[in-house]
Protein backbone atom coordinates (compact mmCIF):
# COMPACT_ATOMS: atom_id res chain seq x y z
CA UNK A 1 0.00 0.00 0.00
CA UNK A 2 2.88 2.40 0.81
CA UNK A 3 4.47 1.70 -2.57
CA UNK A 4 1.16 2.27 -4.35
CA UNK A 5 0.62 5.56 -2.50
CA UNK A 6 4.10 6.86 -3.30
CA UNK A 7 3.70 5.83 -6.95
CA UNK A 8 0.41 7.77 -7.04
CA UNK A 9 2.08 10.87 -5.59
CA UNK A 10 0.22 10.49 -2.29
CA UNK A 11 3.20 10.74 0.10
CA UNK A 12 1.52 13.55 2.04
CA UNK A 13 -1.55 11.35 2.48
CA UNK A 14 0.69 8.62 3.92
CA UNK A 15 2.20 11.04 6.42
CA UNK A 16 -1.24 12.24 7.52
CA UNK A 17 -2.73 8.73 7.67
CA UNK A 18 -2.45 8.22 11.48
CA UNK A 19 -4.24 11.51 12.10
CA UNK A 20 -6.91 10.70 9.53
CA UNK A 21 -7.59 7.31 11.13
CA UNK A 22 -7.78 8.95 14.54
CA UNK A 23 -10.22 11.60 13.35
CA UNK A 24 -12.54 9.05 11.75
CA UNK A 25 -12.47 6.77 14.78
CA UNK A 26 -13.54 9.70 16.96
CA UNK A 27 -16.22 10.92 14.56
CA UNK A 28 -17.70 7.48 13.90
CA UNK A 29 -17.08 6.23 17.45
CA UNK A 30 -14.85 3.32 16.51
CA UNK A 31 -12.34 1.25 18.44
CA UNK A 32 -9.44 0.31 16.12
CA UNK A 33 -7.92 -3.16 15.93
CA UNK A 34 -5.51 -4.97 13.63
CA UNK A 35 -4.44 -3.77 10.19
CA UNK A 36 -4.96 -5.94 7.08
CA UNK A 37 -1.43 -6.35 5.73
CA UNK A 38 -2.35 -7.59 2.25
CA UNK A 39 -4.27 -4.51 1.05
CA UNK A 40 -2.73 -2.76 -1.96
CA UNK A 41 -5.19 0.00 -2.94
CA UNK A 42 -6.16 1.20 0.53
CA UNK A 43 -5.30 1.25 4.22
CA UNK A 44 -7.69 -1.24 5.83
CA UNK A 45 -8.07 -1.77 9.57
CA UNK A 46 -10.41 -3.78 11.78
CA UNK A 47 -12.62 -1.64 14.00
CA UNK A 48 -15.49 -2.13 16.42
CA UNK A 49 -18.47 0.21 16.38
CA UNK A 50 -19.95 1.78 19.50
CA UNK A 51 -22.75 -0.81 19.51
CA UNK A 52 -20.23 -3.67 19.42
CA UNK A 53 -20.64 -4.47 15.73
CA UNK A 54 -17.36 -5.58 14.08
CA UNK A 55 -16.54 -3.52 10.99
CA UNK A 56 -13.71 -2.49 8.69
CA UNK A 57 -12.39 1.02 8.12
CA UNK A 58 -11.06 1.46 4.59
CA UNK A 59 -9.13 4.52 3.41
CA UNK A 60 -8.42 4.50 -0.33
CA UNK A 61 -5.12 5.78 -1.67
CA UNK A 62 -5.90 9.09 -3.44
CA UNK A 63 -5.46 8.78 -7.20
CA UNK A 64 -7.07 10.12 -10.39
CA UNK A 65 -10.47 8.88 -11.50
CA UNK A 66 -12.51 9.24 -8.27
CA UNK A 67 -12.26 5.55 -7.25
CA UNK A 68 -13.60 6.24 -3.75
CA UNK A 69 -16.70 8.00 -5.08
CA UNK A 70 -17.35 5.16 -7.54
CA UNK A 71 -16.98 2.45 -4.91
CA UNK A 72 -19.23 4.32 -2.48
CA UNK A 73 -21.86 4.79 -5.18
CA UNK A 74 -21.96 1.06 -5.96
CA UNK A 75 -22.16 0.04 -2.31
CA UNK A 76 -24.89 2.57 -1.54
CA UNK A 77 -27.01 1.36 -4.45
CA UNK A 78 -26.39 -2.32 -3.68
CA UNK A 79 -27.52 -1.85 -0.06
CA UNK A 80 -26.00 -5.17 0.98
CA UNK A 81 -27.34 -7.20 -1.95
CA UNK A 82 -24.45 -9.04 -3.61
CA UNK A 83 -21.93 -6.67 -1.98
CA UNK A 84 -20.79 -6.00 1.57
CA UNK A 85 -22.79 -3.46 3.57
CA UNK A 86 -21.67 0.17 3.77
CA UNK A 87 -22.25 1.70 7.23
CA UNK A 88 -20.64 5.14 6.87
CA UNK A 89 -18.69 7.00 4.21
CA UNK A 90 -16.84 10.23 3.49
CA UNK A 91 -16.20 10.80 -0.21
CA UNK A 92 -13.83 13.72 0.33
CA UNK A 93 -11.53 11.71 2.58
CA UNK A 94 -11.94 8.47 0.61
CA UNK A 95 -13.18 6.72 3.77
CA UNK A 96 -15.60 3.79 4.02
CA UNK A 97 -16.88 1.98 7.10
CA UNK A 98 -17.83 -1.50 5.94
CA UNK A 99 -19.30 -4.75 7.13
CA UNK A 100 -16.56 -7.07 8.39
CA UNK A 101 -16.61 -10.31 6.44
CA UNK A 102 -14.72 -13.59 6.61
CA UNK A 103 -12.12 -15.32 4.42
CA UNK A 104 -12.14 -14.90 0.66
CA UNK A 105 -13.44 -17.58 -1.65
CA UNK A 106 -9.84 -18.17 -2.75
CA UNK A 107 -8.79 -18.99 0.82
CA UNK A 108 -11.63 -21.52 1.17
CA UNK A 109 -10.42 -23.56 -1.84
CA UNK A 110 -13.81 -24.06 -3.44
CA UNK A 111 -13.69 -26.08 -6.68
CA UNK A 112 -13.67 -24.00 -9.85
CA UNK A 113 -17.15 -24.95 -11.15
CA UNK A 114 -18.71 -24.01 -7.80
CA UNK A 115 -16.79 -20.73 -7.68
CA UNK A 116 -17.99 -19.85 -11.16
CA UNK A 117 -21.62 -20.44 -10.23
CA UNK A 118 -21.43 -18.38 -7.05
CA UNK A 119 -19.57 -15.49 -8.67
CA UNK A 120 -22.02 -15.35 -11.60
CA UNK A 121 -24.93 -15.21 -9.15
CA UNK A 122 -23.27 -12.49 -7.06
CA UNK A 123 -22.63 -10.39 -10.16
CA UNK A 124 -26.22 -10.79 -11.32
CA UNK A 125 -27.55 -9.80 -7.88
CA UNK A 126 -25.95 -6.38 -8.31
CA UNK A 127 -27.22 -5.58 -11.81
CA UNK A 128 -29.89 -2.88 -11.81
CA UNK A 129 -30.84 0.17 -13.82
CA UNK A 130 -29.45 3.42 -12.44
CA UNK A 131 -28.73 6.97 -13.50
CA UNK A 132 -25.73 7.19 -11.13
CA UNK A 133 -22.66 9.10 -12.32
CA UNK A 134 -20.24 6.28 -13.04
CA UNK A 135 -17.87 5.44 -15.91
CA UNK A 136 -19.47 3.55 -18.80
CA UNK A 137 -18.42 0.50 -20.77
CA UNK A 138 -17.17 2.81 -23.52
CA UNK A 139 -14.80 4.51 -21.08
CA UNK A 140 -13.48 1.13 -19.92
CA UNK A 141 -13.03 -0.16 -23.46
CA UNK A 142 -11.18 2.93 -24.64
CA UNK A 143 -8.78 2.67 -21.71
CA UNK A 144 -8.25 -1.06 -22.32
CA UNK A 145 -7.55 -0.57 -26.01
CA UNK A 146 -5.00 2.17 -25.33
CA UNK A 147 -3.38 0.16 -22.55
CA UNK A 148 -3.11 -3.04 -24.61
CA UNK A 149 -1.47 -1.24 -27.56
CA UNK A 150 1.04 0.59 -25.38
CA UNK A 151 1.95 -2.05 -22.80
CA UNK A 152 2.24 -4.92 -25.25
CA UNK A 153 5.05 -3.08 -27.02
CA UNK A 154 6.69 -1.75 -23.85
CA UNK A 155 6.75 -5.21 -22.26
CA UNK A 156 8.45 -6.75 -25.28
CA UNK A 157 5.39 -8.47 -26.78
CA UNK A 158 4.68 -11.02 -24.00
CA UNK A 159 1.86 -12.61 -26.01
CA UNK A 160 1.24 -13.06 -29.73
CA UNK A 161 0.20 -10.33 -32.14
CA UNK A 162 -2.79 -12.53 -33.00
CA UNK A 163 -4.00 -12.44 -29.36
CA UNK A 164 -3.62 -8.64 -29.24
CA UNK A 165 -5.40 -8.13 -32.56
CA UNK A 166 -8.23 -10.41 -31.44
CA UNK A 167 -8.64 -8.50 -28.16
CA UNK A 168 -8.64 -5.12 -29.92
CA UNK A 169 -11.20 -6.31 -32.48
CA UNK A 170 -13.41 -7.60 -29.68
CA UNK A 171 -13.13 -4.28 -27.82
CA UNK A 172 -14.14 -2.39 -30.95
CA UNK A 173 -17.08 -4.77 -31.43
CA UNK A 174 -18.33 -4.14 -27.87
CA UNK A 175 -17.84 -0.40 -28.30
CA UNK A 176 -20.00 -0.42 -31.45
CA UNK A 177 -22.60 -2.52 -29.63
CA UNK A 178 -22.93 -0.03 -26.73
CA UNK A 179 -26.63 0.31 -25.92
CA UNK A 180 -27.59 2.54 -22.98
CA UNK A 181 -30.92 0.73 -22.87
CA UNK A 182 -29.18 -2.47 -21.70
CA UNK A 183 -26.73 -0.79 -19.35
CA UNK A 184 -26.85 -1.65 -15.66
CA UNK A 185 -24.84 -1.07 -12.51
CA UNK A 186 -22.03 -3.55 -12.18
CA UNK A 187 -19.10 -4.49 -10.00
CA UNK A 188 -16.44 -4.58 -12.70
CA UNK A 189 -13.93 -6.94 -11.04
CA UNK A 190 -15.75 -10.11 -10.01
CA UNK A 191 -13.24 -12.76 -8.97
CA UNK A 192 -12.59 -15.13 -6.07
CA UNK A 193 -10.32 -12.74 -4.12
CA UNK A 194 -13.09 -10.12 -4.18
CA UNK A 195 -15.73 -12.52 -2.84
CA UNK A 196 -15.61 -12.74 0.96
CA UNK A 197 -17.57 -15.17 3.08
CA UNK A 198 -20.31 -14.08 5.42
CA UNK A 199 -19.67 -15.06 9.04
CA UNK A 200 -20.47 -18.78 8.84
CA UNK A 201 -18.41 -21.80 9.73
CA UNK A 202 -16.46 -23.19 6.74
CA UNK A 203 -18.03 -26.60 7.46
CA UNK A 204 -21.43 -25.15 6.56
CA UNK A 205 -20.33 -24.13 3.08
CA UNK A 206 -21.14 -27.55 1.69
CA UNK A 207 -24.79 -27.48 2.77
CA UNK A 208 -27.52 -26.45 0.34
CA UNK A 209 -28.63 -22.85 0.62
CA UNK A 210 -30.56 -20.48 -1.58
CA UNK A 211 -28.16 -18.13 -3.35
CA UNK A 212 -28.38 -14.39 -3.82
CA UNK A 213 -29.74 -14.73 -7.34
CA UNK A 214 -32.18 -17.50 -6.57
CA UNK A 215 -29.85 -20.46 -7.14
CA UNK A 216 -28.93 -23.15 -4.63
CA UNK A 217 -25.15 -22.88 -4.89
CA UNK A 218 -24.33 -20.74 -1.87
CA UNK A 219 -24.09 -17.21 -3.30
CA UNK A 220 -25.91 -15.98 -0.21
CA UNK A 221 -22.88 -17.02 1.87
CA UNK A 222 -20.56 -14.60 0.04
CA UNK A 223 -20.46 -10.89 -0.67
CA UNK A 224 -18.41 -8.96 -3.20
CA UNK A 225 -15.99 -6.24 -2.10
CA UNK A 226 -13.84 -3.59 -3.84
CA UNK A 227 -16.18 -2.74 -6.75
CA UNK A 228 -14.71 -0.72 -9.61
CA UNK A 229 -18.17 0.66 -10.33
CA UNK A 230 -19.36 1.23 -13.89
CA UNK A 231 -22.41 1.23 -16.10
CA UNK A 232 -22.27 -1.42 -18.81
CA UNK A 233 -24.05 -4.33 -20.41
CA UNK A 234 -24.27 -7.34 -18.03
CA UNK A 235 -21.85 -9.35 -20.15
CA UNK A 236 -19.04 -7.02 -19.09
CA UNK A 237 -18.99 -8.49 -15.57
CA UNK A 238 -19.11 -12.01 -17.00
CA UNK A 239 -16.13 -11.27 -19.23
CA UNK A 240 -14.05 -11.00 -16.06
CA UNK A 241 -15.07 -14.58 -15.24
CA UNK A 242 -13.85 -15.60 -18.69
CA UNK A 243 -10.37 -14.22 -17.92
CA UNK A 244 -10.11 -15.91 -14.52
CA UNK A 245 -8.95 -19.54 -14.05
CA UNK A 246 -7.06 -19.49 -17.38
CA UNK A 247 -5.65 -23.00 -17.00
CA UNK A 248 -9.13 -24.49 -16.59
CA UNK A 249 -10.38 -22.42 -19.53
CA UNK A 250 -7.94 -23.86 -22.05
CA UNK A 251 -8.15 -27.38 -20.62
CA UNK A 252 -11.45 -27.85 -22.42
CA UNK A 253 -13.61 -25.92 -24.88
CA UNK A 254 -13.28 -22.22 -23.89
CA UNK A 255 -16.59 -21.39 -25.58
CA UNK A 256 -18.35 -23.76 -23.20
CA UNK A 257 -17.75 -21.40 -20.27
CA UNK A 258 -19.25 -18.47 -22.19
CA UNK A 259 -22.30 -20.52 -23.11
CA UNK A 260 -22.71 -21.77 -19.53
CA UNK A 261 -22.50 -18.24 -18.08
CA UNK A 262 -25.01 -16.99 -20.66
CA UNK A 263 -27.47 -19.76 -19.85
CA UNK A 264 -27.20 -19.14 -16.11
CA UNK A 265 -27.70 -15.38 -16.35
CA UNK A 266 -29.92 -14.99 -19.42
CA UNK A 267 -27.27 -13.05 -21.34
CA UNK A 268 -25.51 -13.21 -24.73
CA UNK A 269 -22.65 -15.75 -25.06
CA UNK A 270 -21.00 -13.85 -27.94
CA UNK A 271 -20.84 -10.63 -25.90
CA UNK A 272 -19.44 -12.57 -22.93
CA UNK A 273 -16.83 -14.15 -25.21
CA UNK A 274 -15.77 -10.78 -26.61
CA UNK A 275 -15.48 -9.15 -23.19
CA UNK A 276 -13.40 -12.15 -22.11
CA UNK A 277 -10.99 -11.64 -25.02
CA UNK A 278 -10.42 -8.03 -23.96
CA UNK A 279 -10.17 -8.72 -20.23
CA UNK A 280 -7.74 -11.63 -20.66
CA UNK A 281 -5.15 -9.59 -22.54
CA UNK A 282 -5.60 -6.29 -20.69
CA UNK A 283 -5.45 -7.89 -17.25
CA UNK A 284 -2.61 -10.21 -18.27
CA UNK A 285 -0.58 -7.12 -19.18
CA UNK A 286 -1.57 -5.28 -15.98
CA UNK A 287 -0.46 -8.25 -13.88
CA UNK A 288 2.77 -8.56 -15.88
CA UNK A 289 3.62 -4.95 -15.02
CA UNK A 290 2.79 -5.65 -11.36
CA UNK A 291 4.92 -8.81 -11.34
CA UNK A 292 2.00 -11.06 -10.38
CA UNK A 293 3.26 -14.38 -11.67
CA UNK A 294 2.51 -17.05 -12.75
CA UNK A 295 -1.06 -15.77 -13.18
CA UNK A 296 -0.10 -13.04 -15.66
CA UNK A 297 1.76 -15.48 -17.91
CA UNK A 298 -1.11 -17.98 -17.65
CA UNK A 299 -3.67 -15.39 -18.76
CA UNK A 300 -1.56 -14.37 -21.75
CA UNK A 301 -0.88 -18.01 -22.65
CA UNK A 302 -4.65 -18.60 -22.58
CA UNK A 303 -5.10 -15.57 -24.86
CA UNK A 304 -2.59 -17.10 -27.28
CA UNK A 305 -4.35 -20.47 -27.19
CA UNK A 306 -7.76 -18.90 -27.82
CA UNK A 307 -6.39 -16.86 -30.73
CA UNK A 308 -5.48 -20.12 -32.49
CA UNK A 309 -8.99 -21.61 -32.24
Amino acid sequence: MRAKARDAGASAWLENLPGLVGDLCREWELRPGGVFGDATEAYVVEVTRKNGTPAVLKLLVPRPGAPAAHEITVLRLAAGEGCGRLYEYDVGRGALLLERLGPSMAELNLPQPRRLAILADLAAALWRRTDAELPTAVTRLEWQMHYIRRQWRELGEPCSRAAVDQALAAAESRRRAWDPGRAVLMHGDVHQWNALSVAVEPSLLGRPARGAAGHGDGAGRFRLVDPDGLIAEPECDLGVLMREDPLELIDGDPWERARWLAARTGTDPVAIWEWGLVERVATGLVLTVAGVQPVAAQMLAAADAVSRL
